[in-house]
């Protein structure tokens, strides 16, 4: 079995090969991406955009309604926190609720 010694020698030659081929192949690289960006006539800014994973760019999303807030239901008469009676109950409310119902008009 290596030591820990052995490892960590075999891991720096082997990040100083990575770093040797690294920079051979860098200006083959760099050839193929000059060409790519001439032969589609692209700019700074076609590379930089970013888009979203969703759906593919130029298809339009479909515009979404905006919620209307509900009016509160419940009424918290000590802090004057409110509660829709929708989501997650808040604490306040306690084992009997209908003690903090407001009343409709």
């Amino acid at each position: 079995m290596a030591t820990y010694e052995q490892l960590i020698a075999e891991k720096e030659a082997l990040e100083a090969k990575l770093a040797e081929i690294r920079a051979s192949e860098l200006p083959g690289v760099f050839e193929k991406i000059r060409t790519l960006v001439v032969k589609y006539d692209l700019t700074a800014d076609d590379i930089a955009k970013k888009q979203s994973r969703s759906r593919p760019s130029g298809v339009a999303a479909t515009p979404t309604k905006a919620k209307a807030e509900l009016p509160p239901k419940y009424l918290d008469p000590k802090t004057g926190k409110t509660w829709s009676g929708r989501g997650r109950a808040p604490a306040w409310l306690g084992d009997n609720p209908k003690r903090f119902l407001i009343a409709e008009e």
